[in-house]
């Protein structure tokens, strides 16, 4: 069959396997800082596969409400700041929910009580919970955390984050925590564009319309 020129280059024209749906509910990425996840959403709106609303980002909430500034020297004042962002977060969430619909929780999620604030809120309207893990080897990971040049965090805190998915975000620790479907998301190790890999996932919408 002749190759169609709208699909030259694309990764469903290389031979790889169909891609993955995603059912309506709660899409929980997992993954360390520089893992490749903001990339991954970003091109998953790019590509139309969602709507920038239904990505909810902890970074984004947090630059919304304070700006692009550190995070607070003070102990108390730090731990008001993450608790009006994940309180932002939650409700963002469980609109999109209610309304049937497809959202991404954006944020590092690599600890076991950070993702159960997240199954409960999916309890609450039975919707699945669909986990994308970002898990590259540690040289690559540390590559692309140079690669960003971020202040916010050192080589140390990459690391540290990187040990705690290890330990307690594998597959089989997220299907016990109840997660319907544990998908990896590939990456450089696997010479795979973010592009690439989110081509590699279809997401119904539900009540929104499309597939």
């Amino acid at each position: 069959m002749p190759e169609n020129p709208a699909d030259r280059g694309h990764p469903r024209s290389r031979g790889l396997a169909p891609p993955i749906r995603i059912p309506v509910g709660l899409v929980v990425l997992v993954g360390p800082p520089a893992s490749g996840k903001t990339s991954f959403v970003r091109a998953l709106v790019e590509q139309g596969q969602v709507e920038a609303e239904a990505v909810v980002s902890s970074d984004g909430i947090r630059t919304e409400l304070f700006g692009a500034v550190s995070e607070p020297a003070d102990a108390d004042a730090a731990d008001a700041a993450d608790a009006r962002i994940f309180e932002e977060r939650d409700r963002r969430i469980t609109a999109r929910l209610a309304a049937g619909l497809v959202v991404i929780a954006e944020s590092t999620n690599v600890t076991p009580g950070a993702r159960e604030r997240l199954t409960a809120l999916a309890r609450r309207f039975d919707a699945p919970v669909t986990v994308l893990r970002f898990a590259p080897e540690t040289a690559d990971l540390l590559q692309q955390y140079a690669e960003r040049g971020r202040t916010d965090l050192t080589e140390a805190d990459v690391r540290a984050y990187a040990a705690v998915m290890s330990r307690d975000a594998g597959a089989d620790r997220l299907r016990s925590e109840g997660a319907a479907a544990v998908h990896e998301v590939p990456g450089r190790r696997q010479s795979v564009t973010p592009a690439e890999a989110a081509a590699r996932f279809v997401f119904c919408r539900g009540a929104s319309g499309g597939s």
